[in-house]
């Protein structure tokens, strides 16, 4: 199922909305992780970068053919190896990860879905224990060139809201990464 209000747009500008390496480096994406999976890896943006930095396999999924053809170009393009692609809607079919093989789980710009819980309990299936989500998404605060209605738009505290206590911690509390997101980073448990 397609998140509500998420159409891309052309991809320089959307790549223009992010410093891209001050992003990972905030949410520990690095070398100490090894498998990794990104949901609604689009044109790529986080996907490329983040393989170049972890040491295992990244695990990128997209509901949208036209986004998964141009990643794959890339992917081709700068023979990169340790990218597995796919189209799928993990939501309908989970991602197919075994459970608890999983050291990171990015969700960016992802979380104004209608059940965003699906997201979170697919992430927690697949996370090893102390494994992290790193989430991202658009700030309502203030105003953005890009991004969903206003009011679907998830807030940090809603956010932490909506995990389970008892399967997650805070690992990093909700923080600003100017100039339009916050970001955050949960545990497993």
């Amino acid at each position: 199922m397609k998140v509500r209000d998420s159409g891309m747009p052309e991809e320089t500008k959307w790549n223009d909305f992010f410093n891209t390496d001050l992003l990972l480096a905030e949410l520990n994406i690095d070398s100490q992780i090894v498998d990794l999976v990104e949901i609604g890896s689009g044109y790529g943006t986080f996907t490329i970068p983040t393989a170049k930095l972890i040491r295992g396999k990244l695990y990128a999924f997209d509901i949208e053919e036209e986004m998964i053809v141009n990643l794959n170009q890339k992917i081709q393009n700068q023979q990169i190896d340790n990218i597995r692609l796919e189209k799928r809607d993990i939501l309908a079919h989970t991602t197919g990860l075994p459970e608890n093989s999983i050291d990171y789980v990015m969700l960016f710009n992802i979380l104004h879905h209608e059940l965003p819980l699906d997201f979170i309990n697919e992430a927690y299936r697949i996370l090893k224990p102390e494994g992290k989500i790193g989430i991202i998404h658009w700030r309502s605060d203030v105003p953005t060139p890009r991004g969903p209605d206003l009011n679907i738009r998830p807030k940090p505290e809603q956010v932490v809201n909506w995990f389970d206590k008892q399967k997650f911690q805070i690992y990093k509390q909700p923080f600003i990464i100017e100039p339009y997101h916050f970001g955050l980073i949960i545990s497993k448990i």
